[in-house]
């Protein structure tokens, strides 16, 4: 996991084009809650760049044909994952978000995601995973090599995950081994809590078997080598990627 990184976008890959906000509502249902935070959280939208086999000489796969960058000046702190998931599902391909934001003279940018496919719709419940907020004006890094667009796609969103990728793993597997242990996690405070507020003994060491087995796998799940714990959640979990 990589905490502070902005990439070096190729300039052949350039194109720079600002959309209008209202083009997103004419793409599915934009409720008038997701609207009105558009207004309240984007300044502007500009279609950055377009990683594709003519821009960057890089194979496409029916997954991943193209990999479009979007940078999305804020108007305040920064743009929630609902206006970010409002904008995926308006774009078939899988985006890459930079989010600006400026505080008096100092200005900051982070990278986020989703895994997301072409071939794929986005979930409305897809976690978008992210960088910490670093200078816009730190250096930037090169593009990770890779053979495809879509060994790029997967070199670009892993370093965005909690979690490293196990040896060999694929990021499909990784970015499910993140949700089952995000899900657990959730279990984990409602057990802890229900534990603080539970009068009878007997529940109580019910309780704390049942934060003992959660917490384990949760523990198995974002420990760097699989364990027999990993098949216990999540066995829905090889997508290709």
């Amino acid at each position: 996991m990589t905490s502070s990184l902005l990439y070096r976008w190729p300039p052949p890959a350039h194109f720079g084009r600002v959309v209008p906000k209202t083009k997103f509502y004419e793409h599915g249902t934009i409720t008038k809650a997701i609207r009105d935070k558009f207004v309240a959280e984007v300044q502007r939208i500009t279609w950055a760049y377009k990683l594709a086999n003519a821009t960057i000489h890089l194979r496409e796969s029916e997954a991943v044909p193209e990999i479009q960058v979007f940078v999305i000046d804020a108007k305040a702190e920064d743009v929630s994952d609902a206006v970010l998931a409002a904008i995926d599902k308006a774009v078939r391909m899988p985006v890459i978000f930079e989010i600006n934001r400026r505080r008096g003279s100092d200005e900051t940018a982070r990278m986020t995601a989703t895994h997301k496919q072409a071939t794929e719709t986005l979930k409305s419940t897809a976690s978008y995973f992210s960088t910490d907020w670093i200078s816009a004006d730190a250096e930037r890094s090169a593009l990770p090599t890779a053979i495809n667009l879509q060994a790029l796609y997967a070199s670009l969103i892993s370093p965005l995950l909690p979690i490293d990728p196990r040896p060999g793993e694929r990021l499909a597997a990784t970015v499910i081994r993140v949700a089952d242990a995000r899900k657990l996690e959730r279990e984990i405070l409602s057990i802890e809590r229900r534990l603080r507020n539970e009068p009878q003994f007997n529940r109580k060491v019910e309780l704390r078997r049942q934060l003992r087995e959660r917490t384990a796998a949760r523990d198995s799940l974002t420990s760097p080598t699989r364990s027999d714990t990993d098949d216990a959640v999540g066995k829905e979990a090889i997508w290709t990627s």
